[in-house]
């Protein structure tokens, strides 16, 4: 299979990968809020089954193959679909009962770790580098010094361990659906969303029945969060999720997970009333400063067009 040319790095993927972060740093808030309503699994299927017939009922308006060209993956959909949506959001489901929200969030970022690797071996264009590395890692203090030591306090659960699992085992899922969804032959990306979405619910309803049975009847305000989140951070960002990664490629799209417990923090202080840490501009500029390391290059072709 020809693989795909190293990434060019343009405005508009800047663009979308700080959309996605701001779009998933707030969707923590309005979990919290759905979730006085309806159990954590079905929370998960309601979120991914909505996004699915939307994104479904979209690309049946539009039309068209997934794939543009002669080349077909379907067992490659199947296994993104599984790795980028319906696994990971059982895993973090099920794992947030037994560990902080500070782990989980550490563990989210992560996953730009995790994707250094897989890239080097699997994604043209992607081979990691001292610079890269030194990048990513600087980011990712940043991001444990932002949500602190509870981030690694022990709660004192018998199952905390296997929760700590759990949330990695979510983090590594989308590290590999990412380098599988940049590796996929040409594809058409509202298509290419839809049945991404379409096989996490498939796995993802079916997994909230086994668990928690019969779907509740959530209320009014409950049925809104969850109708935004299938909208919002799942619909609408996935899409965003696979234009980037086929644009500028996984690594990236890791950008993203720096974000996230950034605009979370700022999110629940503004709307939840909870508190900032003090730490927050350090940690913010160690963040920025691991997000230059890393793309120096793109930031200076970036920079070097603005002034063209």
């Amino acid at each position: 299979m020809p693989h795909p040319a190293p990434p060019d790095i343009t405005r508009a993927d800047w663009l979308m990968v700080a959309t996605l972060g701001l779009v998933w740093g707030a969707t923590f808030m309005v979990i919290e809020i759905a979730l006085r309503g309806i159990t954590p699994f079905w929370l998960a299927a309601g979120r991914v089954g909505f996004a699915a017939l939307l994104s479904g009922f979209v690309w049946a308006l539009r039309g068209g193959p997934v794939f543009t060209g002669a080349e077909r993956s379907r067992a490659a959909l199947i296994a993104i679909g599984a790795l980028s949506t319906a696994i990971p959001f059982i895993l973090l489901s099920w794992g947030q009962q037994y560990v902080t929200s500070g782990f989980a969030g550490v563990s989210m970022a992560a996953i730009a770790l995790m994707v250094l690797p897989l890239a080097h071996f699997f994604v043209p264009g992607e081979e990691m580098t001292l610079r890269r590395m030194l990048g990513f890692t600087v980011g990712f203090c940043g991001v444990v010094i932002l949500i602190g030591g509870q981030a690694f306090s022990s709660s004192g659960a018998a199952m905390e361990p296997l929760g700590r699992a759990a949330c990695l085992g979510a983090a590594a899922c989308y590290a590999c659906g990412s380098v599988l969804t940049r590796r996929l032959p040409p594809a058409d990306p509202i298509a290419l969303s839809a049945v991404l979405l379409i096989v996490g619910a498939a796995i993802v309803v079916p997994a909230a029945w086994l668990t928690e049975g019969p779907p509740p009847l959530p209320d009014g305000p409950t049925l809104a969060a969850i109708a935004i989140l299938g909208l919002i951070p799942t619909a609408g960002a996935n899409l965003l999720r696979v234009l980037v990664i086929r644009s500028a490629g996984p690594t990236f799209m890791t950008l993203t997970n720096y974000q996230v417990p950034l605009w979370s923090v700022l999110f629940g202080a503004v709307f939840l009333g909870e508190s900032l840490p003090p730490t927050l501009l350090g940690a913010l500029l160690l963040i920025l400063a691991g997000v230059a390391l890393s793309q120096w290059g793109a930031l200076k072709r970036l920079f070097g067009q603005s002034a063209a």
